[in-house]
C-alpha cells in the first residue's frame, strides 16, 4: 500500500495528524504530576464518550482483546456460566477465551450477516430460574460481517426475566463512531480499543466498569495479574499506572479526544452515518449486497460486501493494495473469500471514501465483475452533494 492513500480498512483507522504529533512526545517522568495532566483528562474523556456518569474507566496497554480479557478476569471465577452468541469472527474469539479460561459458555450460533438473537437470549434468560448464568456477552458491532446488534434490547431481556446477570459489551469498532449509551443500556462492562474510533495506533484497552462490575470483583477468583483493575485505581490515585505506562499513545488519546469533542459526539455519529450511507448506495449502483441481512443491522463503521458466488472477494483486496496501493479489508472466518471488507470510521471525510470507492470500481472491474466504472462513485456523489 501507499502511505499517501488513506486506508479503508476497519481499524487501524487514518489517524489525523495532530494526533499523530501528540503521540510523538518527549519521554517524561511517568511518575510525575506531568503524567496526571494526561491520564484523568483522558479517563474522564472516555467516560463521557461512553455516556457515563459514574463508570470506572481502565486504560490498559493492550488491544481490545486484552480489554475482553480484563473484563472476564476482573469479574468472574471458573466454572461461572456465561450466555454469549457466535454471530462473526471476533464473537467467535471472545468464546474462544471464556472457554481458555474454565468458564461454563453457552453458545447461541447465528447465521453471520444476523445480529445477536434478542428473542432466544431472552427465552434462555427466562428460563434461567436458578440464575446460573453469570454474564451474558454481547458484541455491539461485528467488525467481520459489518453488523450492528440491538444492545438496548438485550438489556431488555435482562430486565423482563428480572436477571441478575452482568453485561458485558464489545465496542471496539462502535464506540467513539456509532452511538454507545453504557448507562442507559445498563451495560456493565464496555470494551473498546484506541486504534478504532480515537483514531490512534493500536496499544491502548480501554474499558468502562459500572459499580455493579466494580463490585463482583471482590469476589472474583480468575487469575489476573497485569489486568488487576485493583491495582489499576491504586495507580490512578497516585497520579501513575503500577507499571510503566504508555504516554505517548496516553497523550494522543487525551488529544483525540479533545478532537472528538470539538466536533461534538452526536455530529461524529452523524458524519460517519452519511459516510456509511454513501457506501451503501456505492453497494447497490454496483448489484452487490452487503453481508448485513437487513438496514436495521447496517454498520456504521465497516460494510462487509458479498461479491458473486463462485468470485474470491479476497482477490479484490489483494489488488487494490499490489496495483493501486490502497488497502481495504478481506472477509474473515465463515465469510472469507466471500466478502470484502470497506472500513468508513475514524478520520474519515466524503471526498476520501469517493476516493476508496473509485479505486475498488477500478479493482473490481479489472477482475472482470459487471461493474460499470462510476456508478457506484455517481451514487455516492449523489448522496454527498449538498447541492446549489
Amino acid at each position: 500500500m501507499s502511505f499517501q492513500n488513506p486506508v479503508f480498512i476497519p481499524g487501524p483507522t487514518n489517524m489525523p495528524e495532530e494526533i499523530r504529533l501528540a503521540t510523538y512526545m518527549p519521554t517524561i517522568d511517568h511518575r510525575s504530576p506531568v503524567f496526571g495532566g494526561i491520564l484523568h483528562p483522558c479517563l474522564d474523556g472516555v467516560r463521557r464518550v461512553l455516556k457515563s456518569e459514574t463508570a470506572h474507566i481502565f486504560i490498559f496497554p493492550s488491544t481490545g482483546t486484552g480489554g475482553w480479557e480484563t473484563t472476564l478476569t476482573n469479574t468472574l471465577s471458573a466454572g461461572d456460566k456465561v450466555l454469549v452468541a457466535r454471530n462473526g469472527m471476533f464473537s467467535h474469539r471472545w468464546i474462544d477465551m471464556c472457554e481458555r479460561h474454565g468458564l461454563d459458555v453457552q453458545v447461541v450460533d447465528v447465521a453471520w450477516g444476523e445480529g445477536l438473537p434478542v428473542a432466544e437470549y431472552a427465552a434462555i434468560l427466562k428460563a434461567d430460574k436458578d440464575h446460573t448464568i453469570k454474564a451474558v456477552l454481547a458484541t455491539h458491532n461485528e467488525t467481520a460481517t459489518g453488523v450492528k446488534s440491538d444492545i438496548a434490547g438485550v438489556r431488555g431481556a435482562l430486565d423482563a426475566a428480572n436477571h441478575p446477570a452482568l453485561f458485558f459489551v464489545d465496542g471496539v469498532s462502535s464506540i467513539g463512531s456509532m452511538d454507545f449509551r453504557m448507562d442507559e443500556w445498563g451495560v456493565d462492562v464496555a470494551v473498546t480499543g484506541s486504534q478504532k474510533g480515537f483514531m490512534l495506533p493500536a496499544g491502548l484497552a480501554i474499558v468502562g466498569f459500572s459499580e455493579k462490575a466494580r463490585a463482583a470483583v471482590e469476589s472474583a477468583t480468575l487469575p489476573r495479574t497485569f489486568f488487576d483493575i485493583r491495582d489499576m485505581e491504586k495507580g490512578y490515585a497516585a497520579n501513575a499506572f503500577p507499571y510503566t505506562p504508555p504516554v505517548g499513545l496516553m497523550n494522543g488519546l487525551k488529544c483525540a479526544i479533545e478532537m472528538i469533542e470539538a466536533e461534538g459526539l452526536e455530529n461524529v455519529f452523524a458524519r460517519h452515518t452519511r459516510i456509511a450511507t454513501g457506501v451503501r448506495h456505492a453497494v447497490e449502483a454496483w448489484g452487490l449486497e452487503l453481508c448485513a441481512n437487513a438496514p436495521e443491522l447496517y454498520s456504521d463503521s465497516v460494510s462487509a460486501i458479498r461479491t458473486p458466488e463462485g468470485f474470491n472477494a479476497t482477490d479484490i483486496v489483494t489488488r487494490a493494495d499490489e496495483q493501486y496501493g490502497m488497502a481495504f479489508g478481506v472477509g474473515l472466518g465463515d465469510v472469507a473469500g466471500k466478502v470484502f471488507r470497506i472500513g468508513h470510521l475514524g478520520m474519515l471525510t466524503d471526498a476520501m471514501m469517493l476516493s476508496g470507492l473509485g479505486v475498488a470500481e477500478m479493482v473490481m472491474k479489472d477482475l472482470g465483475l459487471d461493474i460499470k466504472l462510476g456508478s457506484g462513485v455517481g451514487a455516492a456523489q449523489e448522496f454527498y452533494r449538498y447541492g446549489s
